[in-house]
């Protein structure tokens, strides 16, 4: 029963208070929408991330571990697609426009899926060393969906990517002296990454003069762009936690504003 719940998605949201409403009615949060592709089986895969369709607000986007990736109509309250998107589990989702999403899978890759060819998926990315090493993270940058970014299971480095020159990273980042957990683009610059991990360490990249995001990648003759593994970026900004960073969010409304989430806190930063 427990991963039959977990394979649930729902929708909260707090009630408009009303003038007669006290003020502890007025605060407390209700659900909305109960989304469970699950009538079939007692059991099924649990989520293990989501993403919102910014462009398309009716769509959401969760991803499982039974290798799936389901397109949800909130509005309708019901599956819209799912896909197949992977040969293992399935570990993170993003979208990079209306009909346009990414996945990383225990497998090891990258694949983009465009909701118009469903039989079909691009493979940008392949872990290499060792092969088939697990990715657990990926951030599609909003400022200019060419640009992604994964995290490797255990590893210290962020791999970005050009989608446009699929196997190949543009960069490599290899500051971070433990597990990477969390990467966030900035909401408001496309040259500019923050990443986040067990080193206790929220550090934020400019990638312009890498010639990645905010630059240009091919020279404007239509070049590959060569990737550099030799981690010789450095970030422009770094903070030190109090303990392993877990989760980071860079605010789309405040972009000023990152959060970080460690041990039993969560500090906002400026930057």
């Amino acid at each position: 029963m427990l991963r039959r719940a977990a394979a649930k998605l729902g929708f909260l949201s707090t009630p408009i208070p009303k003038s007669n409403s006290s003020s502890k009615s007025s605060s407390r949060v209700e659900l909305r929408s109960l989304l469970n592709g699950n009538r079939n089986s007692e059991f099924c895969g649990p989520l293990t991330s989501f993403d919102w369709n910014e462009a398309e607000p009716r769509r959401v986007g969760t991803s499982s571990i039974d290798t799936t990736c389901t397109i949800w109509d909130i509005e309708r309250e019901a599956v819209d697609t799912q896909l197949i998107a992977h040969d293992k589990e399935v570990y993170d989702i993003a979208w990079g426009g209306v009909g346009v999403f990414a996945s990383v899978s225990a497998d090891g890759s990258v694949r983009v899926f465009d909701l118009r060819d469903k039989e079909h998926s691009t493979i940008i990315y392949e872990s290499a060393d060792p092969p088939d090493t697990p990715l657990v993270r990926l951030g599609w940058n909003k400022q200019d969906p060419r640009y992604m970014a994964t995290i490797i299971m255990d590893s210290a480095k962020v791999v970005v990517l050009d989608i446009r020159f699929p196997t190949l990273p543009v960069v490599e980042l290899h500051r971070h002296q433990a597990s990477v957990n969390a990467i966030a683009w900035a909401p408001h610059s496309s040259c500019h990454i923050c990443t986040a991990g067990d080193d206790s360490q929220a550090l934020i990249w400019d990638l312009s003069s890498m010639g990645t995001a905010g630059g240009s990648v091919s020279g404007g003759g239509g070049q590959q762009p060569a990737a550099t593994a030799d981690g010789g970026l450095d970030p422009i900004l770094a903070y030190t936690a109090g303990a392993e960073i877990e989760q980071l969010q860079w605010s789309s409304t405040q972009p000023d504003w990152v959060a970080i989430a460690f041990s039993t806190k969560l500090q906002i930063l400026r930057v």
